[in-house]
């Protein structure tokens, strides 16, 4: 199946633009991003969910596989991925190039968008505004897979176009194909399918263009629906998220739009002037028909999804930013478009005011910039922990994980611990199939640790706050032996984590019992290859 005419009414494809305006359109976002990718990409720590990264995709192939029948299936293609860039190294600079990739490839398509959408200097200054933005980058230089989700989604808008003005069976396979390994990226992708629908109905899409959407979109969600199946059965994975409200909302519309002031003012007018502006409305598959599902359908659905069951998180629906600064180039356009042609300035000029203004709000915004790329723009700082360990802790030294998650550290800053003996683990995460290895039990520990005379205890972030307590009965166990056997000596705190030494309450250890247990297990380091703590 072919078809010739631009969308269901048969009108006559607009003739593409001269090459050199839309090469150029579409490829100086993508350097810009590259840069500002690049641009402080080692920030000298990891935080958890990047750990979560590093302590998968450094496993083998089947050590991986074990995992993901346990946990984390969601990110499973990811970290294959990830794990043929590292080769077994804690890299972090170099976990995080895929990302820095993928936001590359999607402000080249979001320009690529608007270049076919609407004209290159649209394109050029959607693409521009995808790179410049603080989201963009907080994303780019993301250890996970939010940046090529993003890449992913906006290469499959940029193929619904082509599709929906030239329409084939091969086209609608691809875009098919291209949907489903960018949801298996992240499930949450499939959300793009919302938006696209959307923007069929909106351009009055003939029947035979639903009836290959249809038959691509169904292909799509049933290859992704046993990742889904699995994802289910790991809901456990997101019980912490609560249910949003309307802070949320107006969190994710500050970061997606800019900070209070000229920014968001400017951004939000611009945006109503493409949805407004009639020059900009029409046209089968128009730029705002595709634009605005894209910015808007993905996390409200997710949203109202979540009054229900919380999934929702910003990360989550990143992909669906590309559609608000092509509404923005649209709006401006739109305004420059209406001038009266005696004050118009060329085209030259139109097209450099524009970028001008794109630098200026980088600049307004520069402070955002700087902070996107410290320790302080994530939630954990590992490194600094890592550093404090390496100080401090000398081979031999007993060291105790409370909670056993603090073993994250363990395996990306391997260093930081060689040689340490790890009181509590009975078996490590690659053998078992978790993230952070399985405690020996109860009664173990106790024999492990009547055999102390002095042990280090790493206490992970939350387990660091004054009275904390767990439910679980192993992490119970090490506190009260802590508080009856031990008495604190010495302690280092980082925003991250506590280190603290205990000493044996009343001198050395009594003489253990031949029924002790088996000693603790040391740490032996891997190649590391993550910057030094």
């Amino acid at each position: 199946m072919r078809i010739s005419s631009d969308g269901p009414r048969g009108r006559i494809p607009r003739a593409l633009p001269p090459a050199t305006p839309v090469v150029t359109a579409v490829l100086l976002p993508g350097v810009l991003m590259l840069g500002l990718g690049l641009w402080g990409l080692d920030r000298g720590t990891i935080w958890r969910d990047e750990a979560a990264t590093m302590l998968v995709a450094t496993r083998s192939l089947s050590q991986i596989h074990h995992l993901l029948g346990n946990i984390d299936a969601v990110h499973g293609l990811y970290y294959v991925l990830i794990h043929f860039v590292l080769a077994g190294r804690t890299d972090a600079y170099l976990m995080r190039l895929p990302s820095v990739l993928g936001a590359t490839a999607a402000a080249c398509l979001v320009a690529a968008l608007g270049v076919r959408l609407a004209r290159p200097r649209v394109g050029l200054w959607a693409g521009l505004l995808y790179a410049a933005s603080p989201f963009t980058i907080y994303y780019a230089q993301e250890g996970r897979s939010y940046a090529i989700v993003a890449a992913g989604a906006a290469a499959a808008t940029l193929l619904l176009v082509h599709c929906v003005r030239h329409p084939s069976w091969p086209a609608w396979a691809g875009y098919a194909a291209l949907v489903t390994v960018t949801a298996w990226l992240h499930e949450f992708a499939v959300l793009v399918l919302a938006a696209h629908a959307v923007t069929l109905l909106v351009s009055r899409a003939a029947p035979v263009l639903w009836r290959g959407w249809i038959a691509a979109a169904a292909a799509a969600v049933l290859l992704v629906l046993p990742l889904a199946d699995e994802a289910r059965e790991q809901s456990f994975q997101v019980a912490w998220i609560r249910r949003p409200g309307w802070a949320d909302a107006e969190a994710l519309l500050r970061l997606a739009v800019g900070h209070p002031g000229a920014v968001f003012n400017t951004t939000f007018l611009l945006a109503a002037v493409a949805v407004l502006a009639p020059a900009v409305r029409r046209g089968t598959c128009g730029l705002v028909a595709v634009a605005l599902p894209l910015a808007v359908l993905p996390p409200a659905l997710l949203f109202a999804v979540s009054q229900w069951q919380p999934l929702y998180a910003p990360r989550y629906t990143f992909f669906a930013f590309a559609g608000l600064p092509l509404l923005v180039a649209a709006g401006a356009d739109a305004v420059l478009r209406r001038l009266p042609e005696r004050v118009r300035p060329s085209r030259y000029v139109q097209v450099t005011a524009g970028a001008a203004l794109v630098a200026v709000a980088f600049w307004v915004q520069f402070p955002a910039q700087l902070r996107e790329r410290s320790p302080e723009s994530r939630r954990d700082d590992f490194g600094a922990v890592a550093r404090m360990a390496e100080r401090d802790l000398r081979p031999g030294d007993a060291l105790l994980y409370v909670p056993k998650t603090g073993r994250r550290l363990t395996e990306t800053y391997p260093r930081a611990v060689a040689g340490v003996r790890d009181v509590a683990l009975k078996s490590t995460g690659a053998h078992s199939g978790t993230l952070y290895g399985v405690d020996a039990s109860p009664t173990e520990i106790r024999a492990r640790m009547a055999c102390l005379t002095r042990v280090w205890v790493l206490f992970d972030t939350e387990a660091a706050h004054p009275g904390w307590r767990s439910p679980n009965p192993v992490e119970e166990t090490k506190l009260v032996l802590l508080e009856r056997d031990f008495t604190p000596l010495v302690e280092s705190r980082r925003r991250s984590g506590l280190l603290r030494l205990y000493e044996r309450v009343g001198g050395p250890a009594p003489t253990c019992a031949a029924s002790a247990g088996p000693a603790a297990a040391t740490v032996t380091p891997t190649e590391p290859t993550l910057e030094s703590p």
